[in-house]
């Protein structure tokens, strides 16, 4: 007998109605977890100037953006920053650094900085630094660091259509390494930047590889200077909300997380059956470059959707 593979599977559900996918998604969510949503929020503390080539990213050098570029903000304006995401709901913080590594100097005071934050009841920091080695991993995890966020962006198969700067597999060996000091990962994705609906299966295989604790998906919000500029209608809301129930099947125990894009091209009623689809995680506030959600908008949200915010 001829089995299957994943791939093969998943494409098939691809191609089964909306609403007859969600179906099969939603028992999956409620299997593996109760009706909580877990809000997160991140500080872009270093902004700009990256040398990296990733072709949506308004902060890469390689491009003309409108962007205001800093360097690393100081350990108080970011203490501030992670007490308000505390007062609106966020159970974790993200501290997100622009460059393919922070120098010396910078992960010095990030360090630091964790450290300050550390009294904030309530709240988890979790870091998002770029590719880091084993000394930088050691240190993050000695000031307390339990969770740290790498995306893969995209599938193999696609990644040198983004970027050539530096490798997947550079990416891959990032996750691994905090793997194996025992941190846990936020791995994520970046859907409508041309990949294909295979693709988009392929992302989801490589992620359950990966057995991250949470997965972002980020929609591809076209900023003017990028080689992206005018991809405004690579996906559409349909396919968004099959993607994200397959998310949810192939990654039945992961958080599928909201995050940048989603108030530019997923209307209201369509993130409600998103959160139907799987989703139990929202990146409230704004985002790295771009304006978020208003918190209060999300808390309704996710009332709307007869689900509550996780505090712990």
């Amino acid at each position: 007998m001829i089995t299957k593979t994943i791939k093969e599977e998943l494409l098939e559900l691809y191609n089964l109605p909306v609403n007859i996918l969600i179906d099969i998604s939603s028992k999956i969510t409620k299997e593996y977890f109760d009706n909580k949503v877990e809000f997160c929020s991140i500080i872009s503390a270093k902004t700009g100037k990256c040398s990296e080539n990733c072709k949506y990213c308004a902060q890469s050098s390689h491009y003309r953006t409108d962007i205001e570029n800093h360097p690393l903000l100081n350990p108080e304006e970011i203490k501030k920053s992670a007490i308000d995401a505390r007062n609106n709901g966020a159970s974790k913080f993200g501290i997100v650094t622009s460059g393919k590594t922070p120098d010396k100097e910078d992960f010095e005071l990030i360090l630091k900085t964790i450290e300050m934050l550390s009294d904030i009841k309530g709240l988890s920091i979790c870091c998002s630094l770029g590719i880091i080695n084993e000394d930088q991993i050691k240190k993050l995890k000695e000031v307390g660091i339990e969770r740290y966020h790498h995306n893969i962006n995209t599938c193999r198969s696609y990644y040198n259509d983004i970027c050539t700067t530096h490798s997947f597999d550079e990416r891959i060996n990032t996750i691994k390494l905090v793997q194996k000091y025992g941190m846990n990962i936020c791995c994520g994705v970046i859907i409508g930047m041309g990949e294909t609906r295979e693709q988009r299966v392929e992302m989801a295989i490589e992620l359950a590889e990966l057995n991250p604790v949470s997965v972002p998906v980020n929609f591809l919000t076209p900023i003017e200077g990028t080689p992206f500029e005018n991809m405004l209608d690579a996906i559409d809301e349909n396919e968004i909300l099959k993607t994200l129930a397959i998310f949810r099947i192939a990654l039945p125990n992961a958080r599928i997380r909201y995050a940048g894009g989603r108030s530019t091209r997923f209307s209201k009623k369509y993130q409600q059956l998103g959160i139907k689809a799987g989703v139990n995680g929202l990146l409230v506030g704004n985002y790295l470059t771009t304006t978020g959600i208003n918190p209060d908008e999300d808390l309704e949200l996710v009332k709307n959707s007869g689900m509550s915010v996780a505090n712990d």
